[in-house]
């Protein structure tokens, strides 16, 4: 009999533990828009029935007191495993701080919690509880940053290659005037078999973003461009789908916080393929509703960022095409998280050996990074 069995048929809360921590990056780092030298992960852990279940997103420090208040007032009276039910009480709850932006990470991080605490319980991988629909996540290797020289970028795209990885995306827009050299050594360096997508960060116009599309598309072969255009302007991206070169994908949708925004989008034909984020989107709850949106409108799905937190719920969304393994988030993942599993073949494959996601924090290690 499984342990939630044994336990209760009603399971509440039993501890909440959150943390901030602001983790340097190993260089400057830059997009089109934004320049950081650190990035902060806010992670809880909610215990009930004897075990833990672990949630975790990137974003300001802040979230950490509002999953404490919202574990406080609205957890510890809801049975933890009621996970569609306890995101209505958080939304209700945190109403007036509206439904996007933090309210949606800080949800994000708790459903993804609840996922882990239910699997542990019913001692199954979270793969298993979602059911699975492939046996290992593609990736895409994701930086390029436009801090970077083209030395550095090529270190970057090489390490990437080297884990069998042969999609890789760069950002641009910062000084677009240096983005067809920075284009021309990367497309030098991976070789022409292998996938160029770029990411703009919302850094353009209709105008430039039109030219900057036929431009990287006749001289470096790329076939992704993300995020040309603020994600808030659906008719300028229908636009650019409309002009775009043959073979070039218009990519948008991470900052997409619930499922109303990827229905507009799809519904204004905006985009050729989502990007939705689970620790934004409500958590794996969120992103397997997307992901069925998805296949209602034979839409492609590609998850943002946080590789091994995407990687059970990739492996169950049948829409899903590839993962981003982003820089920062593998370098964090792999020094603070326990069980992150290598890549290998480009591909991330979960452990079916050990319940849940797999992932434990190691607080102790992440306590020189606590805001």
């Amino acid at each position: 009999m499984s342990a939630l069995l044994e336990v209760s048929p009603t399971l509440r809360l039993e501890d909440c533990r959150v943390g901030a921590f602001r983790i340097p990056t190993d260089r400057p780092e830059s997009d089109g828009t934004f320049e950081w030298r650190d990035t902060t992960l806010v992670v809880v852990e909610l215990t009930a029935g004897g075990e833990s279940g672990l949630g975790y997103t990137y974003g300001p420090a802040m979230l950490a007191a509002l999953i404490r208040e919202a574990c406080a007032a609205v957890m510890s009276h809801c049975d933890i495993c009621d996970i569609e039910a306890n995101a209505d009480a958080l939304f209700s709850h945190l109403r007036n701080s509206g439904r996007s932006g933090l309210s949606a990470m800080a949800v994000s991080a708790l459903d993804v919690a609840q996922w882990d605490l239910k699997a542990k319980l019913l001692r199954v991988p979270l793969l298993r509880l979602l059911g699975a629909c492939r046996e290992a996540l593609p990736l895409y290797g994701s930086g390029g940053f436009t801090s970077y020289t083209d030395a550095e970028l090529r270190r970057q795209f090489t390490d990437f290659a080297e884990l069998g990885i042969t999609r890789f995306k760069m950002k641009i827009g910062r000084e677009p005037q240096l983005d067809p050299g920075r284009a021309a050594a990367a497309r030098d360096c991976i070789g022409d078999r292998a996938e160029l997508m770029i990411d703009a960060n919302n850094a353009f116009t209709r105008t430039q973003a039109r030219a900057v599309a036929e431009r990287f598309v006749r001289e470096f072969g790329v076939v992704w461009f993300e995020q040309p255009l603020p994600c808030e302007d659906l008719e300028g991206l229908k636009y650019l789908r409309e002009h775009a070169p043959a073979g070039l994908e218009i990519a948008d949708g991470e900052y997409g916080y619930d499922l109303e925004y990827f229905r507009r989008a799809f519904a204004a034909q905006a985009i050729d393929v989502a990007m939705a984020d689970a620790t934004r989107c409500g958590g794996i709850t969120g992103f397997l509703k997307i992901a069925t949106l998805c296949e209602a409108w034979k839409i492609p799905l590609s998850s943002h960022c946080a590789p091994a937190l995407h990687l059970h719920v990739g492996c169950a969304a049948r829409a899903l095409r590839h993962a981003e393994y982003f820089h920062d988030h593998a370098r964090i993942e792999s020094m603070l998280f326990a069980g992150v599993p290598d890549v290998r073949g480009g591909m991330l494959r979960p452990d079916m050996s050990v319940p849940g996601h797999g992932l434990e924090f190691k607080w102790h290690d992440a306590e020189r990074f606590a805001v």
